[in-house]
Formats: C-alpha cells, structure tokens, sequence
C-alpha cells in the first residue's frame, strides 16, 4: 500500500470513495446559490434593486408600485427570493423575477 496519510470518505452524490479534502471543496461550492435578477444581472448582500412590476404586499394592505427603489438587499439561500426591508413592512421577502439591480 502506498504511504497516503490522507482520509477518505464515501460520496452518496457520485457513489465512490473520493478525499476528504476534495469533498470539502465541492462542498463549498455547491452551498453558494446565484440569485439573478429578472434581466440576469448577479444580485449580492447589500445590493440596491428596483421593482419591475407593481406588487401587491399580502398582510400589509399596501401594494409597491414599479419603479419603488429597494436598498441593501439580503440574500436567504433560496435561488428566487430575497429579504430587505421597506417603509412600514418589516420581514418583506420579494422574489428576484420581479425586480432589477440598480
């Protein structure tokens, strides 16, 4: 046996028995999600977007017409929604289709 130190572990995904090391790695990239936006543009924390379409805000009886600026978004690990906040509507959760980065 050659004199590798290194540990392995099984891959359920792929089912082989892969490095430790190398199954780390892809694990990390596969835990980073890209959130486009509706014209594709790559959305981060903090960016600034605008809406493309007037949306009505179940529970807030408020609707944000199209053009409504939205600042320094939060991205929730999901692929189609961030968090960010608005004037009077706390926990708003908008879905990347309908707005675009600014």
């Amino acid at each position: 046996m050659s004199g590798s130190d290194e540990d392995y572990v099984f891959d359920e995904a792929s089912g082989e028995w892969v490095p430790a090391s190398q199954l780390t790695e892809a694990g990390d990239a596969a835990d980073t999600v890209e959130v486009r936006d509706a014209v594709g543009n790559l959305l981060a924390d903090g960016d600034q977007v605008t809406l493309i379409k007037d949306l009505v805000v179940k529970g807030a009886g408020q609707t944000l017409k199209r053009g409504t600026l939205i600042k320094s978004i939060r991205l929730t690990g999901d692929a189609q929604e961030i968090d960010c906040r608005h004037d009077g509507i706390k926990g708003l959760v908008l879905r990347a289709e309908f707005v675009k980065k600014r």
